[in-house]
Formats: C-alpha cells, structure tokens, sequence
C-alpha cells in the first residue's frame, strides 16, 4: 500500500525538499516572464504547491464581511508559510530601536505582496489550472529532462491575443471593401465619355447618312 507516499523525495531530506520548493515558487512567481526551466520531476511537484497558494490569494480577495480584514490577514499568513520569511536582522533592530541604512526585504516578501496584490484579481474567475508545464528534452551532461513551468494568462500571451485580433479587425475592415470599385469607377467613365461623343457606332452610322443625303 501507499501510505504517505504521496509526494516525490526527489533525493533529499524533507527540510532540504520544502526549502528547494519555496525557492522555485519564489522565483516563478518574481519571474519577468512569470516562467522558470528546470527538471520534470521538479517541476510536478512544484505545480500543486504554487496552485495551492494562489487559490490562497483568491480566497482573501473573494471574502467580505464584518471579519473580512481578518480572514485575509489569517489567509495571507498562511500563504507567507509557502516562502521563505523576511530578514531576521531588520526586525530585530527595528526591535532594539536601531537607526541604519534601510535593508531590502528578500524575495519571499516580494513573490507574497505580487501575489496578493497581482495575481490573486488575475486568476479571480478562474477554476483553477493556474500554471503549464513545457517538456524541452534532455539536458546535457546528465541527461536529466528539462521543462519549463509558467503561469497562464501572463502578459506574453495576453500581447500575443491581443496582436490577433488586431490583424483579425483590420484584415476584416479590407474584406470589407468593394472589390470591384475600381471596374465601377472605369465603367461609369466610358458612359461618360459615350455620351459626349454621341453613343459610338450609333453615331458613326449617323454621320455617314447624313453624308450620303448631302451627296445626293
């Protein structure tokens, strides 16, 4: 039986495997282009760890209420678990009272406030499914396969959508035109041009009766 075999060991212990997961979910989510490569084996476990997280986010923007503040600050404290705290040495001097130089936050703090603030609105109406995994083959050296995870919806596709329907609307504005205008236009000038000459043949065979009546 299977019992507590649910997850990959991926070859390390359990403090070294939630370390390395909170530091790919860091950078996936910290990423410019919301996408990071590493190994399949890395990467399935890493998807059910960052979809977890992000319903997280949806749920503290969906809940209302006299307790709402509440419940999202309890929801985002929960989701804080999935990265890696802030710096140890900015609170405690804030806590000794210390005046110096302003230290960064680390990019755990970072990924929590984009995921609250980003990505819990963006994935609000969706169901779930919120990343994608891209096979790449294998890697040189240890022939480990390569894959690139990445949310869905990032901005890269959005662009790419948006592009789309741009050549749709202007490749249905020319369909639209009147293929034919420019045979109009020539067919209404020849009228034209007949009707100041006297209605070709019509008008030859006119003239040259009138020239034999004069003959005669």
């Amino acid at each position: 039986m299977r019992h507590l075999n649910a997850h990959r060991k991926l070859g390390r212990t359990s403090e070294h495997r939630m370390s390395m997961l909170r530091n790919l979910a860091t950078s996936l989510i910290n990423a410019r282009d919301e996408r990071i490569v590493t190994t399949v084996p890395k990467a399935k476990e890493l998807r059910p760890f960052v979809e977890r997280v992000i319903t997280l986010a949806k749920r503290a923007g969906a809940v209302s209420g006299d307790d709402g503040a509440a419940q999202a600050l309890h929801l985002r404290r929960q989701a804080a678990g999935f990265f890696h705290a802030g710096n140890r040495r900015r609170s405690e001097d804030a806590a000794r009272g210390r005046k110096q130089a302003e230290i960064p936050r680390t990019a755990g703090v970072a990924a929590l406030k984009r995921l609250f603030d980003e990505l819990g609105k963006r994935y609000a109406e969706r169901p779930g499914g919120y990343t994608r995994i891209i096979r790449l083959g294998r890697r040189d050296g240890d022939n480990a396969e390569l894959a690139i995870i990445e949310l869905v919806d990032n901005p890269r596709e959005r662009d790419a959508v948006d592009s789309k329907k741009a050549k749709t609307a202007t490749s249905g504005k020319k369909k639209s035109a009147k293929p034919g205008g420019r045979a109009e236009t020539s067919s209404a000038e020849s009228t034209t041009r007949k009707k100041e000459t006297g209605g070709g043949r019509r008008s030859k065979k006119t003239e040259s009766t009138a020239a034999e009546q004069e003959t005669e």
